[in-house]
């Protein structure tokens, strides 16, 4: 079995719809895909209807979270959550909050890029979101449509990074309130992408001891982003937590070069990740609505 545990659509910051991405998945040999969109559930639907004979998706989401370290800035961390029930109130209300939290963001940060003298409008950014969460790569994308960067991420390098003063940080959701939201949902929480140093800070191995000890059930190892060395020191870590073993590809459409299916998930991990959620079930099966 071929199974990638981490995909985005255009409900969040992808540029496939929850249909094309399914069909893009079944296209590259995929048998098991899970949707991962930031902080919503709004695509299962679309993806459950059009999932092409053969391929099982998995819904899930990726949670906005971070890391407060004693006597030190927060750091930016996500979490993975896979077969919550996604009518669950506290988790609900948690990612709506979440959303307004993005929405609110990119809207001062375009509100300064257009006072930088950068041709770009929030309003025209969020129509063409078509009502899916807004981020900084739909940004991106209009900065690149137009003309003031190459690409989106020269959007990133330039004027969208995290020392830019054009940054706006969000109130996320603490990483251990995260943990425990999901495992109340039924949900099976997995740290995303822990040791890519390329994105910046990252939590050190205690930090994810006290995660495992708060209930995270799996570490993302392979991933585009982690090297040889941080997939060998986070399957280490895995191994000595006994946590799951998980591998994806982040796949975000024309977003990023990234194909989908660059990384995978052994089928014995994905089982047991699968006997660990009682939320929801993988596609075909009953579907909540998004939000």
């Amino acid at each position: 079995m071929r199974i990638d545990l981490h995909t985005h659509s255009s409900v969040s910051d992808g540029t496939d719809s929850p249909a094309e991405l399914v069909a893009a998945a079944r296209a590259a040999g995929l048998d098991v895909v899970a949707l991962t969109d930031h902080d919503t559930t709004a695509g299962w639907a679309e993806a459950a209807a059009a999932r092409p004979d053969g391929l099982t998706v998995v819904p899930g989401m990726e949670l906005s979270c971070r890391w407060f370290p004693a006597q030190a800035p927060p750091i930016s961390v996500h979490l993975l959550a896979y077969l919550f029930d996604p009518e669950h109130p506290a988790l609900a209300a948690e990612r709506a909050r979440l959303r307004e939290e993005r929405l609110g963001r990119g809207e001062r940060i375009v509100a300064a890029l257009a006072d930088a003298g950068h041709p770009v409008v929030w309003d025209e950014i969020v129509e063409r979101a078509g009502g899916g969460v807004v981020g900084r790569p739909h940004v991106a994308r209009a900065l690149v449509e137009a003309g003031v960067v190459d690409s989106v991420d020269h959007a990133f390098a330039t004027l969208l990074h995290h020392r830019s003063p054009f940054y706006v940080a969000k109130a996320d959701t603490d990483v251990l309130a995260g943990i425990a939201l999901v495992r109340a949902a039924g949900g099976v929480p997995v740290f995303a992408h822990g040791l890519a140093t390329r994105r910046g800070r990252v939590v050190g191995d205690e930090a994810i001891a006290t995660m495992a000890e708060a209930g995270l059930v799996g570490l993302e190892v392979d991933h585009p982003d982690h090297d040889t060395d941080e997939r060998a020191h986070m399957r280490g870590l895995a191994g000595e937590l006994g946590l799951l073993v998980t591998g994806s590809s982040d796949y975000h459409g024309s977003n990023k070069t990234t194909p989908i299916a660059a990384c995978t998930t052994a089928r014995d991990q994905y089982e047991a990740l699968l006997a660990a959620g009682t939320g929801a079930t993988p596609f075909p099966g009953p579907v909540g609505p998004g939000g």
